[in-house]
């Protein structure tokens, strides 16, 4: 029978390997752990507060050459996320002044002539 400590220790390298097969594992494989935007660098006292952030918003790309990842620390990726939301607000008023326009007809045009009469 093995014993409680062995017993954690399998558990925690079960879990290891079982990060490593996600993209955040893969990501903290592939790129050095800095933030690429702030240049913060981590060790595996604070590394929980690197994320890997997802370059064109789409979690399910997820290329096994993690082209589509970059390591952001909580802040920045809270950043990131903030100013995508923003621009997406910004394109959908542009998008819906644009359609709320009436086209090019003027509701006035004749209304001097009437107000003649």
């Amino acid at each position: 029978m093995t014993s409680a400590a062995e017993q954690i220790v399998a558990q925690a390298r079960k879990h290891q390997t079982d990060r490593e097969k996600t993209y955040r594992g893969q990501a903290l494989k592939l790129y050095p752990w800095v933030c690429g935007r702030c240049t913060r660098e981590f060790d595996n006292k604070n590394l929980q507060e690197l994320t890997v952030h997802h370059k064109n918003h789409d979690h399910d790309d997820n290329p096994a050459d993690g082209s589509n990842w970059e390591l952001l620390c909580l802040y920045c990726h809270d950043n990131e996320h903030s100013k995508y939301e923003e621009m997406r607000f910004e394109s959908l008023k542009t998008d819906n002044a644009a359609a709320n326009s009436g086209g090019s007809g003027n509701p006035f045009a004749g209304l001097g002539d009437l107000l003649k009469k």
